[in-house]
C-alpha cells in the first residue's frame, strides 16, 4: 500500500522544538541526525502505514484511530485515513504524555 504522508502543523512545530532544544544542548551533527531520522521514520510510513502500535495512553481510554512508531526516545503519533497518513505529534517519550495526547488529539 502506497500512502501519502502529511505532517500536520502541530507535528511540524514539535520537530522545530526538538531541533531547537538539541541545537542548544548538543552538537549540530546530532541535531541534524535526529531530525533526519525522525523525518525518515515519518515518510517510511508511506509503504507500511499500519506497522505502528496503538499508543497505550489512548488505548486505555478506548481510542484506536491513532498509531505510533518510535525513533527513541521520540514517539511519532499518526493516523491512517484511506491512503493518507497524518503525522499529528512528535513527542519526547520520556515525558508524561497522557494529558497532552488527550488535549491535542481529542480536541
Amino acid at each position: 500500500m502506497n500512502c501519502t504522508v502529511y505532517i500536520v502543523a502541530d507535528a511540524e512545530q514539535d520537530m522545530v522544538d526538538i531541533y531547537d532544544y538539541i541545537a542548544l544542548t548538543d552538537l549540530l551533527e546530532k541535531t541534524e541526525y535526529v531530525l533526519e531520522n525522525i523525518e525518515k521514520k515519518c515518510f517510511g510510513l508511506s509503504e507500511f502505514p499500519n506497522r505502528g502500535h496503538f499508543p497505550p495512553e489512548l488505548e486505555r481510554i478506548g481510542i484506536y484511530e491513532y498509531r505510533e512508531i518510535h525513533f527513541k526516545p521520540y514517539r511519532i503519533i499518526y493516523q491512517v485515513i484511506d491512503s493518507k497518513v497524518y503525522i499529528h505529534c512528535v513527542l519526547d517519550g520520556r515525558k508524561e504524555l497522557q494529558k497532552l495526547l488527550e488535549k491535542r488529539l481529542l480536541r
